[in-house]
């Protein structure tokens, strides 16, 4: 949406109260820069921490709401479409009964699956306080790990915008196989069954 050039201008001249929205909107490497102007004076190290933290939850924040609210705006022609029928929603539900921490916690982690596992939280209904909870379990380690990255190697932030990326695909690519090993799987078993 910005060019990373853009960004750095515009969180140097107008500081933390820019961060915070450019964040929700371009993500990591946003801290990324932020910590590398950290690191040359320009902002408080902890208070951009906090900063990336909340941003990153308020769009976590923003997602499940997509999800848990946002259905009932789909027509329902389209909710079939994408195979969101009463049975998959239940079903979604009881994952996230079940597993809805760990699949948090590992959708935030891989980042590639990050929309979708967020979304589907809200879909499945996830209680909030528990959503948030995990939300920022992951959310922290991940944004310190930005933070740390940006504070000490963030003069490469062009090169780190491409590893992000190359990284987000081959995540996506690891995730794809592992989901199409695991309903290949799940199809054989049935058929021994």
């Amino acid at each position: 949406m910005f060019g990373l050039e853009s960004i750095v201008a515009l969180m140097s001249a107008k500081g933390l109260w820019i961060v915070a929205p450019i964040a929700v909107i371009e993500g990591p490497i946003v801290t990324v820069i932020a910590a590398w102007l950290a690191s040359r004076g320009v902002f408080d190290p902890v208070s951009l921490t906090l900063v990336v933290i909340a941003a990153d939850l308020f769009g976590d924040g923003l997602m499940y709401a997509l999800g848990r609210w946002g259905l009932g705006h789909v027509p329902p022609k389209l909710r079939l479409k994408f195979g969101l029928n009463r049975a998959r929603l239940t079903q979604l539900a009881k994952h996230f009964e079940v597993k809805g921490g760990r699949t948090l916690i590992i959708g935030k982690i891989t980042h590639s699956a990050g929309f979708l596992v967020l979304v589907s939280a809200g879909l499945a209904k996830m209680p909030v306080a528990q959503f948030l909870w995990y939300n920022l379990i992951a959310t922290v380690p991940k944004s310190l790990a930005f933070v740390v990255l940006g504070y000490t190697l963030g003069s490469a932030y062009t090169k780190i915008d491409g590893w992000i990326g190359k990284g987000s695909l081959i995540m996506a690519g690891v995730l794809g196989v592992v989901a199409i090993t695991w309903v290949i799987r799940r199809g054989m078993h049935r058929k021994c069954n």
